[in-house]
């Protein structure tokens, strides 16, 4: 696939691009980056049986273990080289915020070339969800979201992607989340990045999500959600992985003129191909497509729109997530009113589409739809 499917608008000069990390080299290969042979193979040119791989696996995906001096079925003088050769350290912790009386918890990532980035935690009454980063940065350049105007910096490796699930998985083990000990149920590919301009990576991290032990954490695919502003090819593409997770398009708007702005990558694949390519991923894997509408106010709320958002999504296998918009700093958007945002429910349910107004949980701590900037301050 070209270089410009990933990052489809033209740089602006000195503007990174993926053939310009603001790091050098990449993060060192981890289990996570690897298949279990691949695995089984690194653990071979240790001189060691293969069977090392696994019970490895088996500490960093069921038991959470980053500690090597905790794995007592590995004898004590192999513990230090296998640690090194498949769990080296992907990200530092910088800092945690917390919100919703420490249930919602955003964590910013320092990774090994400096790249910041952020996930977030919520644990709810019957769920814990992780919301994960697959850029540091992003390249698609919305404009009313604090992670597009701060452009893309880099893709993240698979395991870089999946150690922010087991970092969340470990803190709520070990009982630091208020609400006990307890489980990451599911994971939305909604943080900083566009999902499926970084496909290799975020498919193989699907993988380690939803594979039984020893190869990954034995996920649900149900509970999983991978987001996009509508990449098309890459659309098909996931359609035929044989992994059916929800794919979340974010359209933001029901016509052509506005998305233009709202969603700068539509100039390139417009809304008629984008939602041609989601009814397929529906067809394919049975499973209802989200569509992710940000409600701005006097930009894209009007009843009219509403009503045109409807007769788009008519009969079709799909679900509508209206996104109150949340503030970012120096934007010139806000919410819509309360009373805009009920007539444009109102409406789409007179259309006979399902939907829901989002939770804007960790709006408080900048870490909800949109707000994902990473600031090191």
């Amino acid at each position: 696939m070209t270089q410009d499917l990933e990052n489809p608008r033209a740089p602006k000069p000195g503007e990174l691009t993926f053939d310009s990390p603001k790091g050098r080299g990449k993060p060192r290969r981890h289990l996570a980056d690897m298949t279990g042979a691949e695995r089984r193979e690194a653990v071979a040119t240790l001189g060691l049986p293969a069977f090392r791989a696994d019970q490895v696996s088996r500490h960093y995906f069921a038991r959470l273990s980053d500690d090597a001096s905790a794995w007592t079925d590995i004898p004590a003088a192999l513990r230090d080289d296998l640690a090194s050769a498949l769990t080296p350290p992907l990200m530092t912790s910088v800092r945690e915020l917390t919100t919703d009386a420490g249930t919602t918890r955003k964590q910013l990532w320092r990774l090994f070339d400096g790249a910041l980035v952020e996930s977030v935690l919520m644990r709810y009454p019957d769920r814990v969800t992780m919301c994960v980063s697959s850029q540091a940065g992003c390249g698609m350049n919305c404009p009313f979201c604090a992670t597009g105007q701060a452009g893309l910096t880099r893709n993240l490796s698979t395991a870089e992607i999946v150690e922010q699930v087991v970092a969340g998985a470990r803190e709520l083990a070990r009982g630091d989340v208020p609400g006990g000990p307890g489980r990451v149920s599911n994971v939305v590919f909604m943080g900083m990045g566009e999902p499926l301009a970084n496909y290799k990576a975020v498919v193989a991290a699907l993988h380690r999500l939803v594979d039984k032990g020893p190869e990954g954490l034995g996920m649900s695919a149900r509970g999983i959600t991978v987001s996009t502003v509508g990449l098309v090819p890459r659309m098909r593409e996931l359609a035929a992985e044989g992994i059916p997770v929800t794919l979340a398009l974010s359209l933001h708007a029901p016509d052509d003129e506005l998305r233009n702005t709202l969603v700068p990558v539509n100039t390139r694949w417009d809304i008629q191909e984008v939602l041609d390519a989601a009814w397929e991923y529906a067809r394919v894997t049975h499973r209802r497509v989200s569509i992710e509408y940000a409600l701005i106010k006097d930009v894209n709320d009007q009843a009219w729109r509403a009503d045109l958002l409807a007769k788009r999504l008519r009969n079709k296998l799909v679900h509508v997530n209206l996104i109150p918009l949340n503030p970012t700093p120096g934007s010139k958007w806000t919410a819509s009113r309360r009373q805009d945002e009920r007539e444009f429910v109102r409406r789409l349910e007179a259309g006979g589409i399902p939907v829901t107004v989002r939770d804007t949980r960790g709006r408080e701590i900048d870490g909800a739809c949109g707000q994902l900037a990473a600031l090191d301050s």
